[in-house]
């Protein structure tokens, strides 16, 4: 065999080295990594605390909290709900996740429209001035009542006044939401529903 064949051959069998190499060493890697080390990639990418399976709400009617006519029972399947569960006098924790869930439905632009803000009322309605002047376009409705207590029992156990909760328009409670925690979270996990969903 001549020189210029052997060059040949080591230069083909390097080559199919290497592209053999580029194929096996992130597979090796990506193996080392996963079993030989502790890390584990994100098992889920929401922010929010999935409610598995979801809970399908009764279909209640409500009285408006502070004035109007009875709220339809059909509140919580046109659109996306933010809801909030809480008293009315509303303090520190309540004034920050309604403001938490009006900045969030703002940053949503022309999406905006598919979310409702509701405010469950669990007594002590309500500062009226705060509000009215500060949450224009919030449904605020009394869970006092009998068909109100029957809407809370399907929402996980408080207590609720750090959460807020996203129910879908069938009116399936999917997901809590902790208000501590950073707003943009939500935001992302808002903007992903209503990419996929085709309703609301």
């Amino acid at each position: 065999m001549s020189t210029s064949a052997n060059a040949l051959r080591l230069r083909n069998l390097r080559t199919l080295a290497l592209l053999a190499a580029l194929f096996f060493l992130p597979l090796a890697i990506a193996f080392w990594t996963y079993y030989g080390t502790g890390w584990r990639p994100s098992a889920h990418v929401n922010h929010g605390e999935l409610i598995n399976p979801p809970v399908a709400l009764p279909l209640v009617s409500l009285q408006p909290a502070m004035s109007g006519e009875p709220v339809p029972a059909s509140q919580l399947r046109r659109k996306w709900s933010l809801v909030y569960v809480g008293n009315g006098d509303c303090n520190r924790d309540c004034r920050h996740a309604l403001y938490v869930m009006r900045q969030v439905r703002l940053a949503l632009n022309n999406q905006m429209s598919r979310i409702e803000r509701i405010f469950l009322v669990t007594g002590g309605c309500c500062d009226r001035q705060f509000l009215r002047t500060e949450h224009a376009g919030l449904a605020v409705l009394d869970a006092t009542s009998e068909t109100g207590v029957r809407l809370l029992s399907g929402f996980p156990r408080g207590p609720w006044d750090q959460s807020l909760f996203v129910v879908d328009p069938l009116g399936n409670l999917m997901m809590r939401y902790d208000v501590r925690r950073d707003p943009k979270g939500l935001l992302e996990d808002l903007k992903k529903l209503l990419s996929l969903s085709h309703i609301g």
